[in-house]
């Protein structure tokens, strides 16, 4: 089971609380690597509009705003059907399958983060004569679990004591105390992302109703281990709203929850701000466990010098790419973005990227990060389509997830030869799906589907932001619709 299983889970709070799903030091590049520009063909979408049957499934879908699609032959380019392809609207999570190809293209498949154990002393007697170091790279991926690993396999080299500090160090990832400026502070899907992340930046708040009022505790809970946490803390406060307030501490998380909503039993995640901090608590705590006990962590900016005691390895980027794509964890695209553009800052990471795929892949776009949160990305479908195209060779439809196609009713048409595999994108009033058909002759489509109601999604406060009214509706007809353009375009291609 992947580290995203293990937290996708929803749960509800009193009916208010919508639980968010939880999916959890390598150098980024010396130099800027620009490759060759190079030709990619797709035939303008002026050459083929779209049919009648397909823009009655846009009208019937109701959805306002702005609706483009385009579908080419892979293999071509020959576009075969197009509506408003030219239209840039923001990608929402398709974007992943754009950072995808680029962290495979700087990185390389086989790349792996890493978070270490270093002594900056010698080891004598179970005692290390110096400090101890925790040192991570950026990996999204880490879990309480393998933090676990992390701690036995220090214990295993015998170290007992230390005579020194207790240092904690992110230096792969530069922080950014979150991904979007616009989403409530209470969401799971917008955390801070920095060299050292855990349990992608969430900590798990749960709730029990007792005699004498709700039993509120924190922890960093794994499969095997749960332990409790106290750099987060939370209150229940007399109030009907807002649902959440927080306060930002030294070092620490500073959480109130409406007391009027803990009507009942519940537990959600909710979004770290001291991800250094959170990491050092877990693992102080790990460690106590096989019997050393280690100072309070002091963070610092730059690694030491020191002897490797102990690591542990992410899976490989094509691994967890598909972890990625599938239960399309933002903070992990942010943390392979910013590894791959080697910028110091998201809008300037998204800005490298947005240079790459011009140059790589003939693909103009704006991308302003590299998870498809921010709404200010901008991409038409018929350049998404040139980057799918033209990145096939990277692997990447194999680790795409498999889409349904539905019929002209909706209803969906299973057992279909047709094959189709795709990113989903879902923000507040924008819905996008991009990817290919796959015909068991061998040809293949190419599409890209992206549907917006801006001025919809701009009326939004913040605070309407996590469950707007009308939201659900609108993505569930945006995603009907997509399902039955994919089963009309499946036609074409056997």
């Amino acid at each position: 089971m992947s580290a995203e299983q293990k937290f996708t889970r929803r749960w509800v709070l009193s009916g208010l609380m919508a639980g968010i799903a939880v999916p959890g030091c390598a150098e980024a590049p010396s130099r800027s690597i620009r490759p060759a520009a190079r030709a990619v063909a797709v035939t303008s979408a002026s050459s083929a509009q779209a049919g009648n049957e397909a823009m009655a499934l846009v009208e019937a879908a109701r959805l306002g705003g702005s609706v483009g699609f385009l579908v080419a032959e892979t293999a071509s380019g020959k576009v075969l059907e197009a509506y408003g392809g030219e239209t840039a609207l923001p990608p929402a999570s398709v974007a992943k399958a754009m950072t995808t190809l680029y962290a495979l293209d700087r990185l390389g498949p086989q790349f792996r983060f890493s978070t270490r154990v270093l002594a900056t002393g010698p080891v004598s007697g179970g005692r290390l004569q110096g400090d101890l170091v925790l040192l991570g790279s950026g990996d999204p991926t880490l879990d309480t679990d393998r933090l676990g690993d992390l701690a036995a396999a220090l214990a295993a080299r015998g170290v007992k004591e230390i005579s020194g500090r207790f240092l904690v160090c992110g230096s792969g990832v530069p922080r950014q105390d979150r991904i979007a400026a616009d989403q409530p502070d209470h969401v799971g899907y917008n955390p801070t992302i920095a060299g050292l992340n855990l349990n992608f930046n969430r900590v798990h708040f749960e709730w029990r109703r007792s005699a004498s009022g709700p039993q509120l505790t924190m922890d960093a809970r794994g499969r095997r281990f749960v332990p409790r946490v106290t750099m987060a803390e939370v209150r229940a406060v007399n109030r009907a709203a807002p649902l959440f307030d927080y306060r930002r501490g030294a070092g620490r998380d500073e959480w109130s929850v409406a007391a009027q909503a803990l009507n009942s039993n519940g537990s959600r995640w909710l979004p770290v701000r001291h991800p250094e901090h959170y990491c050092a608590e877990v693992f102080a705590v790990l460690m106590r466990a096989h019997g050393l006990q280690l100072p309070p962590a002091q963070v610092i900016s730059a690694p030491p010098q020191g002897n490797l005691l102990a690591e542990n390895r992410s899976d490989d980027l094509m691994a967890v790419s598909r972890d990625m794509l599938r239960f399309s964890t933002n903070i992990t695209a942010e943390a392979v973005g910013l590894v791959a553009s080697g910028a110091g800052t998201l809008p300037d990471s998204g800005r490298r990227m947005s240079d790459w795929a011009v140059t790589r892949h003939g693909a103009n776009s704006r991308f302003v990060d590299h998870s498809g949160l921010g709404a200010a990305s901008r991409v038409a479908p018929s350049d998404m389509v040139r980057a799918l195209r033209s990145g096939r060779a990277s692997g990447l439809p194999a680790i795409l997830r498999e889409q349904a196609l539905r019929d002209l009713s909706g209803n969906e048409m299973k057992g279909h030869p047709v094959r189709a595999v795709a990113k989903t994108g879902t923000l507040n009033f924008v819905s996008g799906l991009a990817g290919y058909l796959q015909a068991p002759n061998g040809r293949e489509l190419t599409f890209a589907i992206f549907c917006a109601d801006l001025p919809r999604r701009d009326r939004l406060s913040v605070a309407q932001r996590e469950r707007p009214e009308g939201g659900r509706e609108w993505n569930a007809r945006a995603r009907r619709l997509q399902g039955q353009l994919l089963g009309r375009w499946a036609g074409m291609v056997t």
